[in-house]
């Protein structure tokens, strides 16, 4: 398989996409949070002159290792998504899908937009991730969950893979019988699972980084083996990982040099065409047909 990380604005790689192009479109967008996003790394060793006072009182030094952040602030931030969103449903192929994720801050506006772009008719679900993870608000009730929209190019016909939903625990298995337990059930529209841990091997130390766990589920079951995937905010490369890792191609875009660093290293298996001056032609995206 041929794969790409391309370091430009995804506006302009985006035009440069024959029509009907793209198989799956996933993409977590910037919020819209109307704070510098900064996630430090640190790395702790035992040291008897340390920082830091642990376990049954022993010292331990921290060193900060790395620090990624990225400014996520926009005055028009529909205006942002508008053109990225029309482009997105002219490069899908007819059987294609878009998964858009957003929180709670922007899910109503963004809804809206997508209604207008693609149809109030190629809307088939809204998908909640909770993760109920964090600490807990005085104030109001606790914020635990994002929002992931679904839309299909043509609502008639779309890719879902029923058989490749991975299945997940009854909350009461003595209820439905022992076959049935052992089975597991497909999930709905609640999406339980928790971030991606501190201690994880999967964590990369980027801002935003999803679960593999989720994108893989949205890999698996909209998308078939040696299809082209694609997500224009790639951040992590976890869509990239999740594509790699079940035989399709990727193409992962991002402005943010940081985040083209971590996807070179952590996606370096399948060995990716790295293009870090843009796209003027569709020459690059013609290896991928």
């Amino acid at each position: 398989m041929n794969s790409l990380i391309i370091f430009s604005d995804n506006l302009s790689v985006l035009k440069t996409m024959p029509d009907n192009y793209i198989n799956l479109i996933y993409i977590d967008p910037p919020f819209n949070t109307g704070k510098v996003q900064r996630k430090i790394t640190l790395q702790t060793t035992e040291d008897l002159n340390g920082n830091r006072i642990g376990y049954q009182d022993k010292r331990y030094q921290s060193i900060k290792i790395n620090e990624t952040q990225y400014t996520d602030i926009f005055n028009d931030y529909l205006g942002f998504l508008k053109p990225r969103l029309e482009e997105s449903k002219r490069i899908l192929k007819s059987n294609g899908s878009l998964f858009f994720h957003i929180d709670c801050r922007e899910s109503h506006y963004c809804k809206i937009l997508l209604d207008s772009i693609f149809g109030r008719e190629s809307f088939i679900n809204e998908i909640i991730w909770a993760y109920d993870y964090g600490a807990r608000s005085k104030k109001k009730w606790s914020t635990k969950h994002d929002t992931i929209f679904w839309y299909a190019k043509n609502p008639k016909d779309y890719t879902f893979n029923y058989n490749q939903i991975d299945r997940i625990p009854y909350m009461a298995p003595n209820l439905v019988g022992e076959e049935k337990a052992k089975n597991g059930k497909t999930p709905t529209t609640v999406w339980w699972n928790t971030i991606v841990p501190t201690n994880s091997k999967e964590k990369t130390g980027y801002v935003t980084q999803k679960p593999l766990k989720i994108i893989e589920r949205i890999v698996k079951v909209h998308s078939n083996e040696n299809d082209i995937l694609l997500d224009f905010f790639a951040g992590s490369g976890t869509f990239g990982m999740a594509a790699g890792k079940n035989n399709r191609s990727f193409i992962l875009i991002d402005n943010n040099k940081q985040a083209i660093d971590i996807m070179r290293q952590r996606l370096f298996a399948f060995d990716p065409l790295i293009i870090e001056n843009g796209i003027d032609t569709i020459n690059e995206l013609c290896l991928l047909k």
